[in-house]
């Protein structure tokens, strides 16, 4: 029996619509379906990156996603403030369904329906439908699970419009200036407008609790202090992105259905210092579209492959969280991304881009310490020896 499609990706998130648009354009001959549960493709987000997160062709293939882009960006802390020059862009939700609609014929995109089974040749949807394909990608998002040790980047955004210009050039991707609890907080800013700005109230915490109201208060109170009137709150987005400590990528991809492959947060693929996962999407795209062939086995042993070499890659970074979250206490945690930010725009660049460099890390970690360095090791010692 002919199969209903060649693949068929399960859930409409960001991962599984960067892979349709890439094989859309790379391999039209396909069949893609796309299936979500929700009410639109990409649900309802801003996903951001950096200018060098991404190489020149893939800022060429998603250049539609892109809402905003700017030269610079600028941080604010206690003991200085600086502009870097290193690009960065939005894109958004809208975008992202605006050009899977594009790529994909209508019957093809089915939202409202969530995937409540999945096998690597079939999915089986809420309203009992069965569909069968070649193979299938789960882009579900991820699920609860202790294979993983992982703290949180929590926020809530509001896009608003301001009585007089803010006179931003850029976005403010931390001022920390604010006053400090639940972890490390700090405002994030895009401007996009004269009058239209995002504004978010952001943490880097131990728990995954929000308080939506004083989050609000919170913002109220920062576009007050920058001397900015709202006249209107256009959208609101709340989140909570996960941030890496440690953990068994291995076992956390066998909590998946067997033979599935697995994509986006759901195969761990983020930056797991800032919680960014735009860059790791595009590049699975270009993996995905690259594969010399399109069988169930073929896709499941390259996406996992690629999400255990990519989280090995990145130790350093789970370190480096270790003692943010692990070995700070109170204020140092604002200290430790204070001192970060006083090394050059590009050793900077490629930290953030996870551009795995041995001679930086001796960079990063150089000066005078922003915790004692006994309790440091302490805590990575323990650490590694399971010792909580």
């Amino acid at each position: 029996m002919t199969p209903d499609f060649d693949l068929v990706l399960a859930g409409g998130g960001l991962a599984s619509g960067l892979i349709a648009l890439r094989l859309a354009q790379l391999r039209p001959e396909l069949r893609v379906a796309i299936f979500e549960a929700g009410p639109a493709i990409g649900g309802d987000h801003t996903w951001s990156s950096f200018g060098l997160d991404i190489n020149e062709e893939q800022r060429r293939w998603t250049q539609p996603l892109f809402a905003h882009r700017w030269d610079c960006y600028s941080v604010r802390f206690p003991r200085h403030a600086r502009t870097l020059n290193v690009g960065y862009g939005s894109s958004n939700s809208d975008r992202l369904a605006a050009e899977v609609a594009k790529a994909l014929p209508p019957e093809c995109i089915i939202t409202g329906v969530p995937v409540v089974a999945l096998s690597p040749t079939s999915v089986t949807l809420a309203d009992q439908r069965v569909l069968t394909c070649s193979a299938v990608i789960d882009g579900r998002g991820q699920s609860k699970s202790t294979a993983l040790d992982l703290r949180w980047q929590k926020f809530l955004g509001q896009e608003v419009e301001l009585a007089e210009p803010h006179g931003l050039d850029g976005p403010i991707i931390m001022d920390a200036t604010v006053p400090q609890h639940d972890g490390y907080r700090f405002i994030y800013t895009l401007p996009f407008g004269p009058k239209h700005v995002l504004i978010e109230d952001t943490y880097f915490s131990d728990g995954r609790d929000l308080a939506p109201d004083l989050l609000r208060q919170h913002i109220a109170d920062y576009a007050m202090s920058q001397g900015w009137q709202i006249t209107a709150v256009t959208r609101e987005e709340a989140g909570i992105l996960p941030l890496a400590i440690g953990g068994d990528i291995e076992k956390f991809l066998d909590e998946g259905v067997p033979g599935v492959a697995r994509v986006g947060l759901g195969a761990g693929l983020f930056h797991p210092v800032t919680g960014y996962s735009f860059p790791d999407a595009v590049r699975m795209a270009d993996m995905v579209a690259a594969l010399p062939a399109f069988d169930a086995a073929t896709i499941h042993r390259a996406c996992r492959d690629h999400a255990v070499r990519v989280w090995n890659s990145r130790g350093m970074y789970r370190v480096l969280n270790r003692m943010l979250f692990l070995a700070a206490q109170d204020e140092e945690r604002r200290t430790i991304l204070e001192r970060f930010y006083e090394h050059p725009d590009d050793l900077v660049g490629r930290l953030y881009a996870a551009d795995n460099r041995w001679n930086d890390w001796p960079k990063v970690f150089s000066g005078r310490p922003p915790i004692p360095p006994l309790r440091a090791l302490g805590t990575l010692v323990k650490y590694e020896l399971g010792i909580k």
